[in-house]
C-alpha cells in the first residue's frame, strides 16, 4: 500500500518582521558522501554505486527535502522560483540556446505583463518552469496545463496529445511505486518525441503530487549531466502504463540525479533562509508606504524589477526603498546595470 500524505495547506500570513525562520536541519555528512556524481556512475555494474545504494541515498535526500517543504517558510516562493530559473538555464542550453540565467530573467521580467510572445523561445522555457513552481501541484498535470506547457517547451499546441498524456500520468500516479512513477514520466515524454527536459518537468510534478506538496519543486531540470547520460529510452520490455524501465543503469542515473538535485535545493533553502532572515529583521525599520507588500514580493518571487507597479508606491519611492534595502544588506541588485535594475534575495 502506498501512503499518500495530506496536501499541505497554504502558508498562513504572519506579521511583518515577526520571527518566521525555522533553523535548517543540516544534511548529514554520510548522506552527502553517499550521493554519487555523474562521473562516478559512468561505469556499469554493482560496487560502491550499486542501484540499491543509490536508491537509499535518493530516498533519504528526498526525505530531507520533504522536511524543508513542510516547514512552509515565507521565502518558499522565492526558493522555488530561483530553482525554476536554474532549471530553465540548463534546459535552454540543452536546446542549443545561449541565454544564461540573467538573460532569461531579463526576458521575462522586462516584458510587459501579458505579452508572453515577446519573451522568445528561451523565455518561454523559463515560463514553463515558473509554472511548475507557482501553480498548485494538483493543477499541473491537467489537460489544460499540459497543453500550455507544450507550447512553452516549443511544441505545437495539441489538445489531444495533452489529453492522452494526462491519462497516462493519472495511471502512473494511481498506485505504482515511486521509482516506476518517475521512470514512467520519462517514458511518457520520450514515447511522444518530447525532449528530456519535458520528462524532468513531468517527473517533478508527479513527485509533488505523490508527496502531497502544495507546490512542486523544480529539481531534475538543472541536472545537465543527467541529461546526456541517462535519458530513459522506451524498450520492448518497458511500458508507460506500468512505469517499469528494465535498464538498471538508467534507473540508477535517474535516482542519483534526483538525489543531487534535492541536495542542491536543500542547500539553496539554507542560503535563502539566511537572506530572508536579514530582510525580515530590517523590515520594521522601513518607513515607505507599501513596504510590507514589497517585502512579501521579495519573499515570494525570484526577483522584482525596480519599475514594478506596486499599489501605494511611486516609481521613485520604490527605487529609494530598494536602495535602502541594498544599503542594509537585505537584498541584492541582480542585473549589474545602472538602469532597468532587478532586485532579489
Amino acid at each position: 500500500m502506498i501512503l499518500r500524505p495530506t496536501s499541505l495547506s497554504r502558508h498562513p500570513g504572519t506579521l511583518l518582521g515577526a520571527a518566521a525562520i525555522t533553523p535548517a536541519v543540516p544534511v548529514p555528512a554520510w548522506l552527502r558522501r553517499a550521493i554519487p556524481d555523474a562521473q562516478s556512475l559512468a561505469g556499469k555494474g554493482a560496487g560502491p554505486n550499486a542501484l540499491e545504494d543509490v536508491a537509499l541515498a535518493a530516498g533519504a535526500t528526498i526525505g530531507a527535502l520533504d522536511a524543508v517543504v513542510r516547514r512552509q517558510q515565507r521565502w518558499a516562493g522565492a526558493w522555488r522560483q530561483r530553482l525554476a530559473l536554474a532549471a530553465a538555464a540548463v534546459t535552454a542550453r540543452q536546446a542549443g540556446r545561449v541565454e544564461d540565467e540573467s538573460q532569461l530573467r531579463d526576458a521575462v521580467l522586462l516584458t510587459r505583463p501579458g505579452d508572453f510572445l515577446s519573451v522568445g523561445p528561451a523565455g518561454l522555457l523559463l515560463l514553463a518552469w515558473r509554472r511548475l513552481a507557482a501553480r498548485p501541484a494538483e493543477e499541473l498535470l491537467t489537460k489544460r496545463s499540459l497543453a500550455a506547457m507544450l507550447e512553452e517547451f516549443g511544441y505545437a499546441r495539441d489538445d489531444e496529445a495533452a489529453s492522452d498524456l494526462a491519462d497516462d500520468l493519472r495511471q502512473l500516479s494511481a498506485g505504482i511505486g515511486m521509482v516506476g512513477m518517475l521512470t514512467g514520466a520519462f517514458m511518457a515524454a520520450e514515447s511522444r518525441g518530447f525532449a528530456r527536459a519535458f520528462g524532468c518537468w513531468l517527473a517533478d510534478a508527479l513527485l509533488a503530487q505523490r508527496l502531497g506538496w502544495a507546490h512542486a519543486v523544480p529539481l531534475l531540470g538543472a541536472e545537465a549531466a543527467f541529461g546526456t547520460s541517462a535519458r530513459p529510452r522506451r524498450s520492448a520490455a518497458s511500458s508507460v502504463a506500468t512505469g517499469i524501465d528494465t535498464d538498471p543503469d538508467r534507473v540508477k542515473n535517474l535516482l542519483a540525479a534526483q538525489a543531487r538535485a534535492a541536495l542542491r535545493a536543500i542547500d539553496l533553502s539554507a542560503e535563502l533562509g539566511r537572506r530572508s532572515e536579514r530582510l525580515l529583521a530590517v523590515a520594521p525599520k522601513l518607513r515607505a508606504r507599501a513596504s510590507a507588500l514589497v517585502v512579501e514580493r521579495l519573499l515570494s518571487d525570484d526577483a522584482i524589477v525596480a519599475s514594478e507597479k506596486i499599489a501605494g508606491m511611486s516609481d521613485r519611492g520604490l527605487r529609494r526603498l530598494f536602495d535602502r534595502l541594498v544599503e542594509l544588506g537585505a537584498v541584492r541588485e541582480l542585473s549589474g546595470r545602472p538602469t532597468f535594475r532587478i532586485y532579489g534575495l
